[in-house]
């Protein structure tokens, strides 16, 4: 007897039965989609670069000293200019723009002119003129006593004065006392500063040998920054010169002040008040001009030491290069490991690039402490008001940048360059 009923199917093909649970969730990624490489933030980037600087901190020491010898040179010039430059503003602002000189020019034959002897008083009645004097120059010398040989002088000069010369010049008596019109009468002599120290006097009182005679010192005189002529004089009054020196009465300077906003009509007037005959015989000044040129002069010497600074920079800049340049060399197998865990070459390029940035910008952060300590440290020496420019700061900041940028982009690019397997095998 057969069984016609059909076999039932093979185990294999039945329906697995699965055991009651929560089902497990489908994969966020497949294995067909590409891999996005994570990103570095900002902090990631610094805190590996730094990493990189803090294995080697002699060499790192060493390099940035480049860029800090940079830095610290360009911002001491600026700042020492322009605290000079400052001082002097404020010296002119004290002293004075106002102040014009008269002197004689020459005449139309080559031949040195004179001004009149009636010029002074010319002068003081020109409407805008607030104070004037005048100093005449004297054939004689003055010595320390009547021993001294008359060939020395020390670069003294002897020179008639008005008595209003002090007021003029806004200059100050600091032993003694000025010319009245009195001693403007007798053998009394006023030392200039110069003067004072070059003959060895201190003090008042004491007699010097001036014209074959003896004369009184009665004061002595400061400094007098817009008229230098006057710090290497000794001076007498006009008619002690006169009586007693042989002085022929023609001024050889007249100074005047006037306001600020008329200086430039009274220096038109004066040529033709003084001289009205020959009024191209006369030279008008102002000594406020003298020390803006030597400032400007000072500039240009400041434009040299720029020059040797940015040297020094370029000198840094090339060190951090090849710094970083050997650091690569040296971190092959760090690198290769790096590619092989994923870092793409862009990150490799990063981390290089941020090293070399912060190297740069520690020398240029010392440099500006540096350059800012030398100009305040010598500022305060001189007696000047210590500046420090903040775009002269600033321009240090972008100055370590671009050198930290121009030195790392070659390593940085070497780097990103290495093959995994290449940068392992020859580790």
């Amino acid at each position: 007897m057969t069984d016609d009923t059909p076999n039932p199917p093979p185990t294999s093909d039945r329906p697995a039965l699965r055991r009651p649970g929560p089902e497990r969730p489908e994969p966020a990624w497949r294995v067909d989609e590409p891999l996005v490489p994570g990103r570095l933030g900002v902090a990631d980037v610094v805190r590996v670069g730094a990493a990189g600087l803090r294995a080697r901190p002699t060499r790192v020491v060493l390099s940035a000293l480049g860029i800090a010898i940079g830095i610290a040179t360009m911002i001491a010039v600026i700042g020492i200019s322009s605290s000079s430059r400052e001082q002097l503003l404020r010296q002119l602002d004290r002293l004075g723009t106002n102040l014009l000189t008269v002197t004689p020019g020459r005449t139309m034959f080559g031949e040195d002119a004179k001004l009149p002897t009636t010029a002074l008083a010319m002068v003081q009645r020109i409407r805008p003129v607030r104070t004037a004097a005048a100093t005449g120059t004297v054939e004689a010398t003055v010595r320390r006593n009547d021993r001294i040989p008359e060939a020395v002088t020390g670069g003294i000069a002897v020179q008639a004065a008005s008595t209003g010369l002090l007021d003029t010049l806004e200059g100050a008596v600091v032993k003694g006392t000025w010319l009245n019109d009195a001693t403007a009468r007798q053998p009394a002599v006023v030392l200039g500063a110069t003067a004072a120290e070059r003959l060895g006097l201190a003090r008042t009182g004491v007699r010097v040998w001036m014209g074959g005679r003896w004369f009184t010192v009665i004061g002595i005189l400061g400094p007098m920054p817009l008229a230098p002529e006057i710090e290497r004089s000794a001076l007498v009054g006009f008619p002690a010169a006169r009586e007693l020196l042989g002085f022929d009465g023609y001024p050889t300077s007249i100074y005047e002040r006037s306001s600020d906003a008329t200086v430039e009509q009274v220096r038109e007037a004066l040529p033709r008040t003084v001289n009205p005959e020959s009024p191209d015989e006369v030279t008008v000044s102002r000594p406020s001009d003298a020390l803006a040129a030597k400032a400007a002069a000072a500039g240009a010497f400041t434009g040299l030491l720029l020059g040797l600074g940015a040297v020094a920079l370029l000198v840094g800049g090339v060190g951090v290069a090849n710094t970083m340049v050997i650091s690569v060399l040296e971190r092959r197998r760090e690198i290769g490991l790096r590619r092989s865990l994923g870092a793409t070459r862009g990150q490799v390029r990063v981390q290089f690039l941020a090293e070399s940035l912060l190297l740069s910008a520690l020398g240029g952060v010392a440099g500006a402490v540096l350059g800012a300590l030398a100009t305040t440290v010598y500022a305060v020496s001189r007696g000047w008001p210590a500046v420090v420019p903040p775009w002269a700061l600033g321009g240090a900041v972008v100055a370590t940048l671009v050198i930290g940028t121009a030195a790392g982009i070659y390593p940085a690019m070497r780097a990103a360059r290495l093959s995994p397997t290449v940068a392992l095998a020859a580790a």
